[in-house]
Order: C-alpha cells, then structure tokens, then sequence
C-alpha cells in the first residue's frame, strides 16, 4: 500500500493506464449497464452501449454483461454461464493467453468488478480494475474516443476453474450455520433495513450484516476509498478477514465490489451469492428480516 491506497495488480490507476494505451496485448472494457425501477420487475436491466459509443477511453471496447457473459437461460439475471462458455465469450472480445485486461465502468466500479470476478472464476488473472472508472479518467483530462473498438477474436483462455467464487443458495444455507462465516448484504443501508427498491421481500437475509458497496468510493472522485477506511467499514460490520466472507446484493453486482475490495485487503476465502436477493427474496421458504 502506498499513501494509503491499494498497491495491487488488480487495481489500476488513471495515470498508468494513461501510459500504456499503445500496448498491443492491452484489451480495455466499458462494462457498465444501468438498472431503471420498473414496477413488474423490481429493476430493469439495460445496456449503456449508445453512451460508450459516444464517448469512451481511446480503444477501447464495450461488454454488455447481460447478454455476452450472462446464462441467458437462467430465471435470473446476470448468473455465470458455463465456464468454457464464458471463456469463449471473452476470446471473441480478444481476451485469451498473453493480453493484459483493463475494465472500467461509469458507476461505482461494481459492474467493473463484476466482470473482473468472472473472469477470477475462469482463472484469468491478468485482469486489473480502473480505480475511480470513468469518472476519474475524465477528471484527469483523460482522452476520449468514439472510435469502435478494434480487437480481434483469439482462442479462449484455459480454463482453470476455481469453484467457490459464485455460489448458490444452498451455500448460504450453509454459511447461515456456519459462525465464523460473515454474510455481507452489499445493498444500501436502506435496503438492509427493509426500505428502497426490493426483490420480492424487504430487507435482508437472516442474520447478515451490511456493508454497502455504494459506500466503499468517495463520491466526489470515483475512487476507492482510502484503505484504513474500507477497513473500518468491514471492522465495524464485523467482518473477520481470516475467516471466510459470503457477499450478496439484488442480483450479483454489486457484492463483487465488496468482494473485490475484501480480496484486495487479503481475504482468501470470499464468495459471491450469484442469484442474491433475486432469488432468495421470491422464495419465502428462505429467511429474511427487516429493522
């Protein structure tokens, strides 16, 4: 750590992805998608890919996570595909062997680390976060482009599957009667308690504690908060990062910032409850509470 910020391979500054724009093996990524209210279905999912086009980091391409690197077949949204299947689907974006990944997004970072966390489930790992994302490059006077993105289709990286990383809610059943395993709701504080935008029932699953992943960038500058900060915040919820940490949200995005930053500060044991209150929430055989 330098300066209280992270010191990380995961994590990647503004100014130095400024410095290597032109290195043939960088691929970079806009992953952002926007959640509109919709009464029918809680949230909506849409693409933000008219924006990107219109103004994105010079050469880089767009994921759209809903339908590129999403189980389209799955009741709910957003789930991991099959591993071989998510391996191809960044080998047509040019991601394989040998290149070096840059992903950002234009809100909060979670969409970001969403795609950053698929590919940590593959066993890719030359793979770094833009901290502060758009919003910071854009800050610093950074460039921007409208050009299409460029990279061309290679083969598929080797799968090297690391199971844990999402899960399902059997696991959380199971977290549930295991102590020293925190489970993490990465949703507002207003949605712990019961308030905000719900997924079928208010609050949260039993027992959980919170740490919104909304709360884990400074607002003004996009950038992660510094660490002694992120630390306070799991310290406070009572996260212990020697003992194992299950993070979850509405539908998957937003616990992969917590879990992102819980990687960062050194914790070996996180997972990501892919469906979250997607599904949970809609099955009342699940417990929740509220207050």
């Amino acid at each position: 750590m330098i300066n209280d910020r992270f010191d990380s391979r995961f994590l990647i500054s503004t100014e130095t992805l400024a410095q290597q724009l032109d290195a043939p093996a960088l691929r970079i990524f806009d992953c952002t998608q926007r959640l509109v209210p919709d009464p029918e279905r809680y949230v909506r999912a849409e693409s933000c890919k008219p924006e990107f086009d219109a103004a994105h980091i010079p050469g880089a391409g767009y994921l759209d996570i809903l339908t590129e690197l999403s189980d389209t077949t799955s009741r709910w949204r957003y789930m991991l595909p099959a591993l071989d299947e998510l391996a191809a689907a960044f080998g047509r974006r040019g991601v394989g062997a040998g290149t070096h990944v840059v992903l950002y997004d234009t809100d909060g970072m979670m969409w970001a680390t969403r795609v950053w966390w698929m590919l940590r489930a593959i066993g890719f790992d030359d793979a770094a976060v833009l901290d502060g994302g758009l919003k910071h490059w854009l800050a610093g006077g950074g460039a921007v482009s409208n050009a299409p993105c460029e990279y061309v289709e290679v083969a598929p990286a080797p799968v090297h599957e690391r199971p844990g990383l999402l899960v399902d809610k059997e696991a959380v059943q199971a977290a549930m009667n295991a102590p020293e395993t925190a489970i993490v709701n990465a949703l507002t504080a207003e949605q712990h308690k019961g308030g905000g935008i719900q997924y079928g029932r208010p609050g949260r699953i039993s027992g959980s504690t919170g740490v919104p992943a909304r709360e884990l960038t400074d607002p003004d500058t996009g950038l992660l908060l510094p660490v002694p900060d992120l630390r306070r915040k799991f310290e406070t919820a009572g996260v212990d990062l020697a003992n194992p940490v299950l993070c979850y949200c509405g539908g998957g995005i937003a616990a992969t910032l917590d879990a992102f930053v819980l990687t960062l500060m050194g914790a070996d044991s996180v997972s990501v409850y892919d469906a979250s209150l997607s599904e949970w929430a809609q099955d009342p055989s699940l417990p929740m509470e509220t207050g």
